[in-house]
């Protein structure tokens, strides 16, 4: 990984020159630094290689004396190693070697405690009271840090001198001034390349200034020295979270989280990854640890309440929005929750729509969610307020995908198939979920296009082999095509292990469909209503056999269809036929 921030490295003969230091420090000891003297500029090459185009080589700043040899020695290079263990590591020996009212010692454990806090706040223990000689080479620059002031190094400056400035950056930093700190970070690389504190803060670096390709090369260097520097964890599994590589940010936050099991940061990020990549029963358990530890971190409150719901746990949801309350009441995103809940949990459609409407700065999705409970009323003005709803949302430039989807969901309610169908086509094209093949299925069966229909379903059965509900369209689609014998052997194959109910039943429907003999067909149609007494498919298919017949029992079907679905015109055509 070392070749890769070659890339961006803005003085190209430091970078070769903290590769050749680093190759040599990684082959002596690959875990970490040895308690030994930290490195003289004399040990390695002070004239790094010369390529086409780069600047003349510039010699790296000499650290200024610092005791030689003995704990002192091994503390400083532990310190310069960045690490938790080393950190803590370096505390202890400052404790048990009676360093810590020295000035030495009060300068390292300033320096130390400033590291953990500011890098590694998911690191707890009992720090000593970071207090260092007035006049200490550091104490200017943490007093920096804590008014978030950058102090520059001096060109003769240490590895600490250069490093520790950026914390002070690490809160709230403009763009522009992380990018000025890039050469600062990049001497402290060539000062001591086994540190994984430059690599990381250059990470960070680009992170916050959108140059993702750098960051990634920057994190995986950190990582590279020691897998311990967590924040790189962290910043790497927000790359690829931003790329929707969820799983593999969350393997890396898991890996993360072996090591340190008790990090906070760890599990809030991990649990913020399962909650984006919609993996809600692992979501349930994360963010149920962290609602536990913190029962007033808000914005988490909400998250789990969000999981739960779409866990349909929703009594489990409402105690967490009661929570919720005490925080605030009025906030859109709880109003949303607790509209869902009613409209979800309790099927109270207008309990719903009036915390919709309480909602002040409703956000998109509660109105796009809006919308559709509008659409789908009994009432001719909620239909007309969701429409005008709909229409404004789809008025906007580039509108969503979800409110494409809703668009394609009330035309397909309404059977306006011609009018679904640019919509739908814009959700193949860039989403392509099965809940969009199913639709798209529909509307080509809709329009009798059962050829097309029939290739939507395939891919859906194809996507989804399991799932019961495709693989009942896409038997429904070969009947619709005459490949009788292909739907019969998968019926055969799936109807003996069909659970019992409305499952089966739709199974002995088709099955009709593929009967060549009446009493076969009229036989699995009455199996299939024993199991549902309410398939509205089978009541139509056992109204139309009799109606053929002239069997006045055709009435009898008839009124159980017309009961389900009165507004069908179909069946409302042959109700004035039977009311003479």
């Amino acid at each position: 990984m070392r070749s890769a921030v070659g890339r961006f490295l803005i003085l190209p003969t430091i970078f070769l020159f903290s590769c050749a230091t680093q190759t040599a420090v990684r082959q002596n000891n690959p875990q970490s630094p040895a308690p030994v003297a930290a490195p003289a500029v004399s040990d390695v090459p002070k004239t790094p290689p010369q390529t086409s185009g780069t600047a003349p080589p510039i010699e790296a700043p000499v650290p200024p004396p610092v005791p030689s040899g003995g704990v002192a020695a091994e503390i400083r290079l532990l310190v310069y190693s960045g690490i938790p263990s080393s950190l803590l590591k370096a505390l202890e020996l400052i404790r048990d070697n009676n360093l810590s009212n020295g000035e030495f010692g009060r300068n390292m454990n300033a320096v130390i405690v400033y590291m953990l806090q500011r890098l590694y706040p998911g690191v707890q223990g009992q720090f000593p009271t970071a207090s260092p000689p007035q006049n200490a080479i550091y104490s200017k620059i943490l007093m920096g840090v804590d008014k978030g002031i950058y102090t520059a190094p001096p060109p003769d400056g240490d590895y600490l001198e250069y490093i520790l400035p950026f914390l002070a950056l690490i809160k709230g930093a403009e763009a522009a001034r992380l990018l000025t700190s890039l050469p600062d970070l990049e001497k402290a690389v060539a000062l001591y390349p086994n540190g994984v504190a430059p690599w990381y803060f250059i990470g960070f670096a680009y992170e916050k200034t959108g140059r993702f390709t750098e960051a990634r090369a920057a994190y995986s260097d950190a990582l590279a020295i020691s897998k311990e520097c967590y924040p790189a964890a962290l910043g790497l599994a927000r790359l690829m979270a931003g790329e929707g590589r969820y799983q593999d940010a969350a393997q890396m936050l898991s890996d993360a989280l072996m090591v340190f099991p008790d990090n906070m940061n760890i599990k809030r990020q991990l649990a913020i990854t399962y909650y984006e990549m919609k993996d809600w029963s692992r979501a349930d358990g994360a963010i149920a640890d962290i609602v536990e530890k913190d029962g007033k971190d808000g914005d988490f409150i909400l998250m789990y309440a969000r999981t739960l719901i779409e866990l349909e746990q929703f009594s489990r949801a409402q105690r967490q929005l009661d929570a919720y309350a005490l925080i605030n009441a009025n906030n859109p995103n709880y109003l949303f929750l607790r509209a869902r809940i009613q409209a979800e949990g309790f099927h109270n459609r207008d309990a719903a729509l009036g915390y919709l409407r309480d909602a002040h700065a409703i956000g998109e999705e509660a109105l796009v969610y809006m919308a559709k409970l509008l659409l789908e009323s009994d009432k001719q003005e909620e239909q007309a307020e969701g429409k005008t709803i709909l229409a404004g949302l789809l008025d906007k430039e580039n509108p969503s995908l979800a409110v494409v989807e809703l668009a394609v969901i009330d035309a397909i309610r309404r059977k306006t198939w011609e009018e679904a169908r640019p919509y739908m086509r814009r959700l193949l094209d860039e989403r392509r979920s099965s809940a969009d093949l199913m639709n798209a299925y529909t509307i080509e069966h809709g329009l009798n296009n059962n050829a097309s229909a029939l290739a939507y379903a395939r891919e859906l059965f194809q996507k989804e082999p399991s799932n019961i509900e495709a693989t009942l369209v896409y038997i429904s689609a070969l009947i619709d095509t005459g490949r009788i014998a292909e739907a019969a052997s998968l019926i055969d194959a799936r109807i003996s292990a069909a659970p019992a109910g409305s499952v089966k039943s739709n199974y002995y429907y088709l099955r009709s469909r593929t009967r060549s003999g009446d009493e076969a067909r009229l036989n699995d149609l009455r199996s299939s209503l024993f199991e549902h007494p309410r398939n509205l498919q089978s009541l139509i298919a056992m109204f139309e056999y009799y109606h053929r017949q002239g069997d006045r029992r055709a009435l009898y079907y008839l009124k159980q269809a017309l009961a389900i679905d009165p507004d069908n015109p179909q069946l409302k055509r042959y109700e004035k036929e039977y009311s003479n």
